[in-house]
């Protein structure tokens, strides 16, 4: 990265009251930590695979700026992007389910703001990760060396015939696609000031809607320790559909186990662009996602 550069293109939009640091480095982005005078500004500056982030982000912004962070400034061409500090991210917390209550309608009523704007996220790099695509990208998963056991190979094989299936019922339940976030768990969720704001779209995908809440999930049993079937996943189950309408928890089910396999699927999107010894690190989190896909085809 152009770090004499980018502290240029930071200094035009802030003034920096001290040195501009590294916050951490990412094969995939570098963030660096701005310094101002009534608090703190954050630079990302994203790879090739993910170059869509900054602009998609200010879009969002430009939509919705009371849930999701303040964009100071951004380039396109550059892929950088530079936002305001929007608090402390729920996890400090706990991940408590009863914040969850509130961010999940708010979270679906972008969503469904976002309907209108689709094709023009699909035209400028957002990844297209719509259901009808998802059997031939399952397929190209079969092709990858994943990192896991023959067996578990063996299942997903097997599953192939199935998965279609699924995709074919979810499509013709009609829900419209949209941009969902595909991370949505407690680290990328601030709150500040009573306000609750969605971070770091970089995992963002055009997909059906209900398959964002895979990752919160996920989380919800692995951080906070809700068992499978606690009620909790009930309340926030409706609390997400409520702006969608009624009758739609089968379709959510359904969207649920698809959806574990897509979230595997845009897992390849990052491993493809990584060197051996930093794809070694990423399967350790690569194989848990893979795992929890395949409970799904019991």
């Amino acid at each position: 990265m152009d770090l004499v550069g980018a502290e240029a293109w930071i200094r035009d939009h802030v003034e920096p009251v001290g040195g501009i640091q590294t916050e951490h480095e990412r094969p995939w982005a570098t963030v660096l930590r701005v310094p101002l005078a009534g608090g703190v500004a954050w630079f990302k500056a994203c790879a090739p695979v993910q170059a869509f982030e900054p602009r998609l982000t200010a879009e969002l912004f430009a939509r919705y700026p009371d849930r999701v962070a303040e964009v100071l400034g951004y380039d396109e061409e550059r892929a950088w992007l530079l936002l305001g500090d929007a608090g402390t991210p729920i996890g400090a917390f706990g991940n408590p389910p009863k914040t969850w209550l509130v961010a999940l309608p708010l979270y679906a009523e972008l969503q469904r703001g976002e309907f209108a704007h689709t094709f023009d996220h699909l035209a400028h790099g957002v990844p297209d990760l719509r259901v009808a695509t998802l059997p031939a990208r399952y397929d190209d998963l079969l092709r990858q060396d994943l990192p896991l056991e023959r067996e578990e190979i063996d299942r997903l094989r097997a599953f192939a015939p199935r998965f279609e299936e699924l995709c074919g019922e979810l499509v013709a339940h009609d829900v419209a696609e949209t941009v969902q976030h595909d991370d949505l768990h407690m680290a990328n969720v601030y709150t500040e000031g009573g306000k609750l704001r969605v971070l770091d779209w970089s995992d963002a995908s055009i997909s059906h809607p209900f398959v964002s809440l895979v990752v919160t999930f996920r989380f919800l049993e692995e951080v906070t320790g809700l068992p499978p079937g606690d009620p909790w996943f009930a309340r926030l189950r409706d609390a997400y559909l409520e702006p969608w309408g009624h009758g739609l928890d089968g379709v959510f089910a359904l969207a649920m186990r698809v959806g574990a396999f897509a979230h595997a699927i845009a897992w390849l999107r990052q491993r493809n662009h990584l060197s051996a010894m930093e794809r070694t690190e990423f399967d350790r989190g690569f194989r848990i996602v893979l795992r929890r896909a395949i409970v799904q085809t019991l």
